[in-house]
C-alpha cells in the first residue's frame, strides 16, 4: 500500500513539474514533443520523457450508427442499430447548437490549442483531491469518448472503464494520454472537424447517440432546425446523460438546460431576455418524443420488417454469416431502399379484418401478398393478426408472418394450398402439347364416392405410392370434359386424370420450376397429392408462381429490395434478381386463357369476382374438410395470394393444428361450408382493384392457334383388335382412350369397331373406341299395301292382355374408322 502511495505521488509530481514547464515554455498550445535539453531537473525532464513517449496518433474506428430501412416512396419502416447515432456534417446542424455545446463545454475552444492551461490546472487538482468534476477542453473530451467508442466496439470493458477514470493512477494517465491526442489531434484536424466529430460522437441520453438523433428522439425534428431552447436542453445532457434526459429525469433535465441558457447569456450567444423567456417553458411541453425504431416492435410495418431483416441476414453482400450480416445491418449506417407500398400494405390489413377479425374467436386467420411479375418485386403484404408492442398478449397478437417462407419468420411449414394448384397442372399440360381446347377424360367422381388411381394409371417412374382417392365437390358421371370446363369448375378427376397423363414427377418438376416449395423450405414430395394442393406453402410463394404466368412465362425470386447503399452512399453489389425463363410465353398466355373461366364461366367457381373493368384470371383453392381456403389470381400488372385457414398457432391459446371452418362463426358470420369463392375470393376482388388503381389497361397475350387448338394428329388403326390392345395403341399415340360402349359390326363381338372421332384428332385429347357386337341386324322390311278388311265384331273377337316387353337398349350405329 505504502509503494502504491508512493508511486502516486511520484507520478503527481512528474505531472505537476510536466504543466509547470508546459506553462512557462508555452509547449502545450504551440506543439507535441518537448525537448528535454534545457530542461533543469530530474523530475522535469523525467516529466517530459513520460509525456514524448506517449502514444501520439488517435485511432478512431468507425462510427455505429443506425441504419434505415425505407419503404417504396421513401418513409421509414425501421432504423436498426445497436447505437442510435446518425451522422450528419457540420454544415447540418444549427449554428446554436454548436454555440450551445460550446459555451457549457468549452467557451474558449476556437482560441486554445487542444489543451486550456488554466482548464488543465483545474483538472490536475480536481484529480489529486479525487474529485470527479473535469474541466478538460472539448477537445480532450473528443478524444476521451473516441476511447471510450473503441474499447466498447472492441468489447473491451476494462479499456473502456479506463478511458473514463477520474481519480488514482489510472485518472491520471488517462488526463496524461488525452493531453498527448489532443495536442496532436489539433495539429491534424480543424476546430470545425474536431466539433463535428464531437457531436455526432456525443451521448444525449436515452439511447440518443449524437446529435441528429437526439434531435429526432426528443424532438421530432432535424439538428439542422434546433432552436436555442432545444439546443440549450440538449448541450446540457452530455456532462451527465444518464441522470439528465427529459424523458425520465425532466426536473433535472431542466435545471441543467436553465444552466446552460445562463451561460449562453453570459457569453452573448443570446440575450438576456431570451435566456429569462426560455427558462418559463417547461421541459416536458418541449418534447415530442418519437419512439425508436431499432425493433420490428416499433416499425411502421411490423411484419415486413422481420421479413426484410431475416432476408438481409441470406445476403451475401452484409458478411460473411449472418450473425455478421446483422451486425453490420446494425452499426454501418446503410439504407435499404425496399419495393413496399406502406398505404397498400394498410390497405390489405384493413380488408382483410372485415371479413376475418383481428384474434378471431374462430380461429380463423388471413393473410395476402402482392408481387410484380417480371421482378419478383414484393409490393405489398398484410395479414388480420397484430404485432406484439412489448408484453402484449392475447389472441389478435403473434410475430409470426403468416404470408412468409419459415426462414423469413413465417409459420413452420405453411398451408396446404388445395386447388391453386392446378394452375401448374395446365402449364404442364400446355408445355406438353395439350391444347386450351383439349379435353381430359375425367373419372365418375362426387363428394361421398371417389375415382381412385393407382400406380399403374400414372405413365411416368413416380410410382412410391398405393392408391389415390380423389373426390369431386360434386357428381359427376365420367367422362369427356374440357380443359375449360374443367378449370372453371375445379374437377378434381378431371386434374387427377390429366395429371396421370403427364405423369406424377413431371407435373411436380414443372411445379419447382415454376419456384413452388414446402413452407419449411423442402422440395416437394413427389407424391399425386400434390398436384392437387396437398403441399404447405406460403402466399408468397404461391404469388410468385401465378405472377409467372402474367409475366409470360418468366420466374422471379421474391425480393423486397431495390438497393442498399452503405454510409458514403455507394451501392452495394446486390446483383439483379434471378430472373428465368420456366416456360414458353405462348404457353403462359394459354394458361391464362383458362384461369379466367374460374372468374367468367357460368358456373365457375368464383364467377364475377374479377377485377372490374380489367381482364384478369385466377384460381379458387379449398382443402379437404374446409381447413383451409384461397384465391390466387392475376392481372398483366400484378400477382396475388390471399389465403384465410386455420392453423395459425399464435401461441395465445389459438391452435397450431388446422381445423375445420365449416360451421364457424368467421368475422362475425356464420359459415357453412367454406370455399375459396366464400371469402379468399372477394378479398381478392377488393385488393386487386384497389392496387390496380391509375395502372394503364392490359389485356393478357393472345395464346397461338397451336396452343389454343392444338395439333391434329392421326388416330391410329385399331379396328378388329381387342379392347385392351386398342387402348394402349390410342394411348401410346398421346391420347386418353376410353370405352365409348358398342356398336352394330360384323368385326367378331368383343373386338374394337371404331373410334370416335375418326381420322385425326387433337394431340393429348380423348379418343373413344367402339367394342363390335359381331353383327349387324337386317333392316326392317318395307310396310305391306293394305287392304280393306271387315272389322270383327266385337262380339266375337276379344283382345289379349299383353305386357310390354323390355327393350335392350341398342348399340349406336357408327361409321368404321381405318387409319
Amino acid at each position: 500500500m505504502i509503494g502504491k502511495m508512493a508511486a502516486v505521488g511520484n507520478v503527481l509530481r512528474l505531472l505537476a513539474a510536466f504543466v509547470v514547464l508546459a506553462v512557462v515554455a508555452g509547449v502545450l498550445a504551440a506543439g507535441l514533443a518537448i525537448p528535454a535539453v534545457g530542461a533543469t531537473g530530474s523530475t522535469v525532464k523525467g516529466g517530459v520523457s513520460l509525456f514524448n513517449e506517449l502514444p501520439g496518433d488517435l485511432t478512431q474506428s468507425p462510427l455505429n450508427q443506425q441504419s434505415r430501412i425505407l419503404d417504396a416512396k421513401g418513409g421509414v419502416i425501421a432504423t436498426p442499430y445497436s447505437e442510435n447515432r446518425i451522422i450528419v456534417p457540420l454544415k447540418r446542424i444549427a449554428p446554436i447548437m454548436q454555440k450551445a455545446q460550446i459555451a457549457i463545454e468549452d467557451s474558449r475552444f476556437y482560441e486554445h490549442g487542444g489543451v486550456d492551461v488554466r482548464g488543465l490546472s483545474r483538472a490536475l487538482v480536481s484529480t489529486v483531491q479525487g474529485d470527479k468534476q473535469g474541466a478538460s477542453t472539448l477537445t480532450q473530451q473528443y478524444v476521451k469518448m473516441t476511447l471510450q467508442e473503441n474499447a466498447l466496439q472492441n468489447d473491451d470493458q476494462e479499456a473502456a472503464q479506463a478511458a473514463v477514470a477520474r481519480s488514482g493512477i489510472e485518472g491520471i494517465s488517462r488526463k496524461l494520454q488525452e493531453l498527448k491526442y489532443a495536442v496532436k489531434l489539433e495539429q491534424t484536424l480543424t476546430k470545425d472537424q474536431i466539433l463535428e466529430g464531437y457531436l455526432n460522437l456525443a451521448y444525449y441520453g436515452d439511447l440518443a447517440y449524437g446529435v441528429e438523433a437526439a434531435a429526432e428522439h426528443y424532438f421530432s425534428t432535424s439538428a439542422a432546425k434546433l432552436n436555442y431552447n432545444q439546443a440549450a436542453l440538449l448541450a446540457g445532457l452530455v456532462q451527465q446523460p444518464g441522470v439528465t434526459d427529459p424523458v425520465h429525469y425532466p426536473k433535472a433535465a431542466q435545471a441543467r438546460r436553465d444552466v446552460v441558457l445562463d451561460r449562453m447569456a453570459q457569453l452573448g450567444v443570446i440575450t438576456a431576455q431570451q435566456a429569462t423567456a426560455a427558462k418559463k417553458v417547461p421541459v416536458k411541453s418541449m418534447l415530442k418524443v418519437k419512439p425508436a425504431q431499432n425493433t420490428c416492435q416499433r416499425s411502421s410495418e411490423p411484419y415486413f420488417c422481420t421479413y426484410i431483416i431475416a432476408w438481409l441476414q441470406q445476403q451475401k453482400v452484409l458478411g460473411a454469416d449472418p450473425a455478421e450480416r446483422l451486425k453490420n445491418l446494425n452499426t454501418k449506417g446503410l439504407t435499404i431502399q425496399t419495393t413496399l407500398d406502406p398505404s397498400l400494405s394498410d390497405y390489405i390489413t384493413k380488408t382483410l379484418r372485415k371479413k376475418v377479425w383481428a384474434g378471431d374467436p374462430s380461429g380463423v386467420g388471413a393473410a395476402a401478398t402482392i408481387i410484380q411479375p417480371g421482378t419478383g418485386k414484393v409490393l405489398a403484404m398484410g395479414q388480420t393478426s397484430k404485432f406484439p408492442v412489448g408484453n402484449q398478449k392475447g389472441k389478435a397478437y403473434t410475430q409470426q408472418n403468416w404470408n412468409v417462407d419459415a426462414k423469413y419468420g413465417g409459420s413452420t411449414y405453411g398451408f396446404q394450398i388445395g386447388s391453386t394448384a392446378k394452375m401448374y397442372i395446365l402449364a404442364d399440360a400446355l408445355s406438353n402439347g395439350i391444347p386450351v381446347n383439349g379435353s381430359v377424360y375425367a373419372k365418375a367422381a362426387g363428394p361421398s364416392r371417389p375415382a381412385y388411381y393407382s400406380r399403374s394409371d400414372n405413365s411416368d417412374s413416380c410410382k412410391d405410392w398405393q392408391t389415390w382417392p380423389v373426390r369431386n365437390d360434386s357428381n359427376w358421371g365420367g367422362g369427356p370434359m374440357s380443359l375449360w370446363t374443367a378449370t372453371g369448375a375445379s374437377v378434381n378427376s378431371a386434374f387427377a386424370s390429366l395429371t396421370m397423363k403427364l405423369g406424377v414427377c413431371h407435373v411436380i418438376d414443372t411445379m419447382t420450376k415454376m419456384g413452388l416449395h414446402m413452407g419449411n423450405g423442402a422440395a416437394l414430395p413427389k407424391y399425386p397429392t400434390m398436384a392437387l394442393g396437398a403441399g404447405t406453402i406460403s402466399p408468397m410463394t404461391v404469388a410468385s408462381g401465378y405472377a409467372t404466368i402474367a409475366s409470360g412465362g418468366i420466374y422471379c425470386q421474391p425480393t423486397p429490395v431495390v438497393s442498399i447503399t452503405d454510409s458514403t452512399g455507394k451501392k452495394l453489389p446486390l446483383g439483379a434478381n434471378p430472373c428465368k425463363r420456366v416456360l414458353d410465353k405462348d404457353v403462359a398466355a394459354g394458361v391464362a386463357q383458362l384461369l379466367k373461366a374460374p372468374l367468367t364461366m357460368p358456373g365457375g367457381t368464383a364467377t364475377g369476382l374479377g377485377v372490374p373493368g380489367r381482364p384478369s384470371a385466377g384460381k379458387t383453392g379449398t382443402t379437404d374438410s374446409h381447413v383451409q381456403t384461397w384465391f390466387a389470381g392475376i392481372t398483366p400488372q400484378l400477382a396475388t395470394a390471399v389465403w384465410v385457414g386455420t392453423g395459425i398457432g399464435t401461441g395465445n391459446g389459438v391452435p397450431s393444428t388446422p381445423f375445420s371452418m365449416a360451421g364457424k362463426r368467421i368475422g362475425g358470420i356464420y359459415r357453412g361450408n367454406v370455399f375459396g369463392a366464400d371469402i379468399a375470393a372477394p378479398l381478392w376482388q377488393s385488393i386487386m382493384t384497389r392496387a390496380s388503381k391509375g395502372m394503364p389497361v392490359e389485356q393478357f397475350p393472345k395464346a397461338s392457334s397451336k396452343v389454343t387448338n392444338g395439333d391434329y394428329v392421326k388416330i391410329p388403326y385399331v379396328v378388329g383388335m381387342s379392347t385392351s390392345a386398342a387402348k394402349a395403341a390410342i394411348e401410346d399415340a398421346g391420347f386418353d382412350a376410353y370405352n365409348a360402349g358398342q356398336s352394330y359390326s360384323t368385326y367378331p363381338a368383343g373386338t374394337v369397331a371404331g373410334t370416335t372421332p375418326s381420322g385425326s384428332a387433337l394431340r393429348g385429347s380423348s379418343v373413344g373406341y367402339y367394342i363390335s357386337t359381331g353383327y349387324v341386324p337386317k333392316p326392317p322390311k318395307p310396310p305391306a299395301t293394305q287392304k280393306t278388311k271387315k272389322k270383327p265384331s266385337s262380339s266375337s273377337t276379344s283382345k289379349k292382355s299383353e305386357k310390354p316387353k323390355k327393350s335392350k337398349p341398342k348399340p349406336k350405329p357408327t361409321k368404321t374408322h381405318h387409319g
